[in-house]
């Protein structure tokens, strides 16, 4: 069974970077499709970003130029580069995994614990 640890997040100024990482074990992340979700309190799940087998990747219009996200096969990892980040991309932040790429990332089969992002005006 694939399992995903969240690290990185943490309490920022707008402005502000962080970068998230996914450690995957169980199987080789080169074989899934992995993304990034987040959710809000009292919000529904949104897709960030994700990252499909070939390498290429999706990101949500609210943050497309700001969030990079990658894939280290080799150390079965997986990051989100937060550049610009703003209030409103205050959120537990979730790594996700699956072997179907077609649903959205809050979706896939495999999913971690999250890590919390905030970011203060």
């Amino acid at each position: 069974q694939m399992r995903l640890a969240e690290s990185g997040g943490g309490s920022v100024e707008a402005g502000g970077s962080l970068r998230l990482s996914c450690a995957a074990s169980g199987y080789p992340s080169s074989r899934y499709c992995m993304g990034w979700f987040r959710q809000a309190p009292g919000k529904e799940p949104e897709e960030v970003a994700s990252i499909d087998i070939d390498g290429s990747t999706s990101y949500a219009d609210s943050v497309k130029g700001r969030f990079t996200i990658s894939k280290d096969n080799a150390k079965n990892t997986l990051y989100l580069q937060m550049n610009s980040l703003k209030p409103e991309d205050t959120a537990m932040y979730y790594c996700a995994a699956d072997l179907e790429c077609w649903a959205p990332s809050y979706e896939y089969n495999y999913r971690g614990q999250g890590t919390q992002v905030t970011v203060s005006s």
